[in-house]
């Protein structure tokens, strides 16, 4: 049984006769008429009473019609579903980001998706990248932007899309005049942010192998789940955190602390992911290069910072006031 002889078979009974269904369909009537006896023929019985005049059910014909009837239907629902999503006429957009990028583009972003695409809805999570690397992983999310290098096995990744500096911050300026090893940042007032993810956030496993390695212990006096806690805090003399020179500007910090970068460096690097097992909707295709043209005016505006940190480096520089 196949959808064309289902097909078939309503268009049959609807004209009465099949060299009419034929004509209607733009089809030879040898070929609807095969299929209809191919049909009988899976069946295991006959379908039609063929008379002279018109076609007559039989009570097989008749018990199957409503659910070929319903097949049909439920095929086209399903192929216009699809379609509507291909077309970004219909359905969710579903994507995770990393916690910090409602500070970035996240707003414009959405925006400009919607104006573009007013059927399509969006759902974009912010949070910890390895846990949105989980919900991808787990097919909860469809793809996402997060901090690399990742543990999950099932997820594609892309090429890296955006890289920051991360450094040492502090509103006193003795504590940012060079680059901060990992034994120095052991012994400083330290405030850790990402709490709950302690053990899977990328940078703080970072930091915490660099410091074993040293044979150190980090031992900050505060943890915190959100970079804007820790940013108050450090502003008010609290302690000092560790983040990337963007954040810092753009969460508007960056008049009241100093910034100096860790040595040896170290960079957030973010990439797109998805499941290898699952290609990627029209929908969230869009988005994620509508995300990369937003990715490469952020990496623009924040190209100076890093070149002026190079510069001040080489030069033993003061680092704080940078623009």
């Amino acid at each position: 049984m196949t959808l064309q002889q289902l097909h078939y078979f309503l268009a049959a009974i609807e004209h009465g006769t099949l060299s009419k269904a034929a004509e209607l369909l733009n089809v030879a009537q040898p070929t609807l008429s095969d299929q209809i006896i191919r049909l009988e023929e899976s069946m295991g019985t006959t379908l039609f009473i063929r008379t002279n005049r018109k076609l007559m059910l039989t009570e097989a014909g008749r018990r199957l019609q409503p659910f070929a009837q319903a097949t049909i239907t439920a095929s086209r629902q399903g192929y216009e579903a699809v379609q509507s999503v291909r077309e970004l006429k219909g359905g969710v957009a579903s994507f995770g980001t990393f916690g910090t990028a409602h500070h970035y583009f996240l707003t414009d972003l959405i925006k400009e998706f919607r104006t573009r695409f007013p059927e399509m809805k969006v759902k974009i999570v912010g949070n910890n990248s390895s846990e949105i690397a989980e919900a991808v992983s787990r097919g909860e999310l469809e793809a996402g932007l997060v901090m690399i290098p990742l543990n999950e096995r099932n997820l594609a990744v892309s090429e890296p899309v955006w890289s920051a500096r991360v450094g040492y911050i502090s509103a006193e300026p003795s504590r940012v005049e060079r680059p901060k090893t990992i034994e120095e940042i052991a012994d400083a007032p330290l405030i850790l942010t990402e709490a709950r993810w302690n053990t899977s956030d990328s940078i703080r496993t970072t930091l915490t192998a660099r410091a074993e390695k040293a044979g150190v212990i980090l031992n900050p006096i505060i943890e915190v789940d959100h970079q804007q806690t820790g940013f108050e805090l450090a502003a008010q003399g609290v302690g000092d955190v560790i983040a990337s020179q963007p954040i810092l500007h753009q969460l508007g910090y960056a008049d009241r602390l100093g910034w100096t970068p860790l040595d040896p460096p170290l960079y957030e690097v973010f990439a797109f992911i998805h499941r290898y097992d699952a290609p990627l909707s029209a929908s969230t295709r869009v988005l994620i290069q509508m995300m990369r043209d937003h990715l490469a005016r952020i990496q623009r505006r924040y190209a100076h910072l890093d070149s002026d940190t190079h510069s001040a480096e080489r030069h033993g520089d003061d680092t704080r006031d940078i623009p």
